[in-house]
């Protein structure tokens, strides 16, 4: 799923968040909203890399524990397909040293500890804004694909398919309620009384103009 906030701004830098936690995606929402960037949200890691690929972000900052792929896979994925991809991983204290490890390898400008607050962005923003180094573990990427991830991306698929419902049948018109016609015989009274009216009229003109 891919979630985006919009700017007036057409030149306001963009910077795609991957993590499948609702609140640490708002709290950098927050963040990067009050700096003016367009954000594009990413719960899943392959399809964070198919939406890097497809919109070529100026930053990211990617979760490390994420469905699908890893963050470090798809963080190598993003390397290969733009040598210049600014990633800035996050994860939790006791994931450290896995955090670093993955930080090297793909290349990344920074990893923040969680949960990734705007002083820790603020704090390290020239470090996050740097020089971009380069990514030794593109040589393992193969190593490091998930096996099953082509079972994963359709399982994935067919979850966000939309079933499009057969069109529903228009509702039978209502009934138009028959007009009971009005018996002969009614008719000829009503026909009578009618003529008798007229009659009457009539007299009471002729007797008006011979007085």
């Amino acid at each position: 799923m891919v979630r985006v906030t919009e700017t007036d701004d057409p030149d306001a830098q963009v910077v795609l968040i991957v993590d499948n936690n609702p609140m640490a995606t708002m709290r950098l929402t927050q963040v990067f909203t009050q700096k003016g960037w367009k954000i594009e949200i990413c719960e899943d890691g392959d399809l964070a890399v198919d939406t890097y690929v497809q919109l070529v972000p100026d930053m990211v900052l990617l979760a490390l524990d994420l469905p699908t792929m890893d963050g470090h896979t798809a963080a190598l994925e993003m390397r290969e397909s733009d040598p210049n991809a600014r990633i800035v991983f996050m994860a939790p204290r006791h994931q450290r040293q896995l955090a670093a490890d993955a930080t090297h390898s793909a290349g990344a400008v920074a990893w923040l500890e969680k949960p990734v607050t705007q002083g820790i962005i603020d704090d390290n923003w020239d470090m996050i804004m740097g020089d971009i180094p380069d990514a030794p573990g593109l040589e393992d990427l193969d190593k490091l694909y998930p096996e099953d991830v082509d079972e994963i991306r359709a399982k994935r698929d067919d979850e966000e398919v939309v079933e499009v419902s057969t069109a529903m049948p228009l509702p039978a018109p209502l009934p138009i309620p028959a007009v009971e016609p009005v018996p002969k015989k009614k008719r000829g009274k009503l026909k009578f009384l009618l003529l008798l009216i007229l009659l009457g009229a009539i007299g009471g003109a002729a007797y008006y103009f011979l007085m």
